[in-house]
Order: C-alpha cells, then sequence, then structure tokens
C-alpha cells in the first residue's frame, strides 16, 4: 500500500514584529514584548511538535513555507496547514476540490491571558475558527484522519467573474470591491440574476464599497460588520453595501442580503479606479470605471476537517 502523501505548509516567523533597537525612539512596553516573544516561541513549538508527531507516522510528507506556495498543491492526499485561519486561507487558493486541508492552531489564545493583560493592550491570539487542532490535539486529529474516523466537510467557495473571464483565486472567506483608498467613495450598481426567477431591480450605490462572503466568511469582517453567522454547510453568498450614502427607500432593504446558490450578483463599476480584494489584503485585482463583475458560488468546493464545535 502506497505511503500517504502529506504538505506542512507553515506560516513563517517574520509576521511578528521584531524587537525595537536600544536606539529607537519608540517606547517599548516590556510586556508587550514578552507577548511577541511567546508567540514566535509558541508557534515555532507547534512547528516542530507537529514535524516530530509526522516523523513516527508512515507517511511521505515535507514542509514548506507559505510564502514559497506558487502554484497549485496537486502532489499531496492531504495539507496540513500549521498557523492560523490566515495560513489556512492562503492554502486554499492553490487548491481544488480534492485535496482535504487540516489547520493546525499554533498559537491559540489564552483566556487568562487576556483577561490579565486587558487593561494593557490587546493579548488575542490566533483565532483558528476553521482549525480542527492545535498542539494539543494534533495528534489524536491526525489519527483519526488517517484511521478513516474524521470525514471533511465540504465548504463553498466563491467565484469572481470579470470581463467574462473567471479570475483563477477562489475566495474561501470573502471579497471586498471598492475604491483602493478606503476613505473614497465608491459608486456602483448590482443587480441580482437568477437562472429561473426574474432579476430583481437595479439597485445604485454611494458607499465604501461592497463585501461579499461565503457561509465559512460570515463569521468574519460579514458579521463585525453587522452581518449574520450563516451555517457551515451553506451555499448562500451573504452580501452587505459598506456604508451607504443616502440610500433610496425602497433600495434600503436591498443594501444586505443573500445571493443563492442558482442566482448571481451582476456588478456595474463606476469610480475610476477600484480593486478586488480576496480573503483580505493580500490578493487583488484592479478594475476600473466601466467594468462587470459577476459574483457567484460557481467555484470548486473545498474540503476541510473542521473543529467539532461548527459541526454540531
Amino acid at each position: 500500500m502506497a505511503r500517504r502523501r502529506v504538505l506542512l505548509l507553515l506560516k513563517p516567523f517574520d509576521v511578528y514584529p521584531p524587537r525595537p533597537s536600544s536606539s529607537s525612539p519608540r517606547a517599548a512596553n516590556p510586556k508587550v514584548l514578552n507577548y511577541l516573544d511567546d508567540r514566535c516561541r509558541v508557534h515555532k513549538d507547534t512547528i516542530n511538535f507537529c514535524q516530530s508527531v509526522l516523523q513516527r507516522k508512515s507517511l511521505d510528507w515535507k514542509p514548506l513555507l507559505r510564502n514559497h506556495l506558487s502554484h497549485p498543491m496537486c502532489n499531496a492526499d492531504l495539507v496540513i496547514t500549521v498557523g492560523g485561519d490566515g495560513t489556512l486561507l492562503q492554502a486554499s487558493h492553490f487548491l481544488d476540490g480534492s485535496i482535504p486541508v487540516l489547520g493546525v492552531n499554533s498559537d491559540p489564545t489564552r483566556l487568562e491571558e487576556v483577561d490579565e493583560l486587558n487593561d494593557e493592550f490587546d493579548a488575542t491570539r490566533s483565532t483558528g475558527y476553521l482549525c480542527a487542532a492545535t498542539a494539543g490535539n494534533f495528534e489524536q486529529v491526525l489519527d483519526e484522519i488517517l484511521e478513516g474516523h474524521k470525514h471533511p466537510t465540504e465548504l463553498a467557495r466563491l467565484s469572481v467573474n470579470l470581463h467574462g473571464q473567471q479570475l483563477s483565486t477562489f475566495a474561501l472567506n470573502d471579497i471586498l470591491v471598492s475604491h483602493p483608498c478606503p476613505a473614497s467613495v465608491s459608486r456602483f450598481s448590482f443587480r441580482i440574476k437568477s437562472e429561473c426567477q426574474r432579476s430583481l431591480h437595479l439597485v445604485n450605490c454611494r458607499s465604501s464599497g461592497l463585501r461579499v462572503s461565503t457561509a465559512a466568511g460570515s463569521t468574519a469582517a460579514m458579521l463585525s460588520a453587522g452581518g449574520f453567522p450563516m451555517p457551515i454547510s451553506s451555499h448562500d453568498l451573504q452580501y452587505m453595501v459598506r456604508e451607504p450614502i443616502f440610500p433610496r427607500a425602497t433600495d434600503v432593504p436591498l443594501m444586505h442580503g443573500l445571493v443563492k446558490p442558482d442566482q448571481s450578483m451582476h456588478v456595474a463599476w463606476y469610480s475610476q479606479e477600484g480593486v478586488v480584494y480576496i480573503d483580505g489584503s493580500h490578493v487583488f485585482y484592479s478594475i476600473q470605471h466601466g467594468d462587470i463583475i459577476e459574483i457567484s458560488t460557481e467555484a470548486p468546493i473545498l474540503k476541510v476537517f473542521l473543529p467539532h464545535r461548527l459541526l454540531t
């Protein structure tokens, strides 16, 4: 029987701010510096632990820093990401629907630490919303996967067509369509079109942009902006016009809503410039006046081993 192939995708270490030099004019709180040092140490310890576990298994595995991803991942039976949701999101951009992914939260938040330091600074660590494992249960979760006792969930992703051409990156969390400068007003119109029903009327907007999320992304920026959490298995999309300026009374109910799997959202962009941001700020595509953007769930699913709390 062939040994299973595992790709271990790692969050790099240089994402943590370096200590300022002694000659730096910036004042440094020793507790903040110790907190950052500890975050880096815990992340390294988790990587080392995961590698030691894989070393003991009958697996063909190799590590790769997420910064070195440049081509679709195909020669693997399982991808394990070690970091947080950001690392899993980045992995998703290089995966089709055939290879499952397991997220390991390398530095989970410690509630007692947050409470202790709350009056001084925010000591929140990695959220790891989609991560099914930590260093504490990684080997147990991995064994359940290898023995066939734990199965991945198929998550919907979001597809963007620009000029009739599908963008190569599918969003697992959300997209933001806006002006490159967050202080600028964006002008656009949108319409929800359906395969079997009459299209809704055109909605004209002046706002700070448009956010569209999947079910997986509905608890991220969308929820922070006043949206609602969706069942993780839903294939609906949730959209919200950000900070609309004097919308017509008839359009107010349409500033926030759902796009069903048999529907698509067509956006006409009327600002001089704009950007489509996919799953954060690192992946983006420029747009300009007159561009038409089509948003739908016409994208390959992603297989993710989810934590029990999302399944129940």
